[in-house]
């Protein structure tokens, strides 16, 4: 399985502090172009800690449990 980096932006918590997300697509090139194999959109910090996406603008970390939400301004990696 293959992540590419297809974009980052920022998140904040309810404190206020901002976190650093990176987006990636994720691709098996095992299963080939088969019917429903789209690519899988996950989401790290920068550090690597593991984001889960909720709804809209909501992204949750995974090991604490922290609630962010995301600004409006996304940069796209080139």
């Amino acid at each position: 399985m293959a992540a590419v980096l297809v974009g980052q932006f920022h998140a904040r918590d309810a404190e206020g502090r901002v976190y650093s997300v990176h987006e990636f697509q994720e691709s098996d090139p095992a299963q080939g172009d088969l019917a429903g194999s789209a690519p899988t959109t996950t989401y790290k910090l920068a550090i690597g800690d593991r984001v889960e996406k909720l709804e809209g603008d909501e992204f949750k970390l995974i090991q604490s449990g922290t609630i962010l939400v995301r600004e409006s301004q996304t940069t796209l990696a080139s």
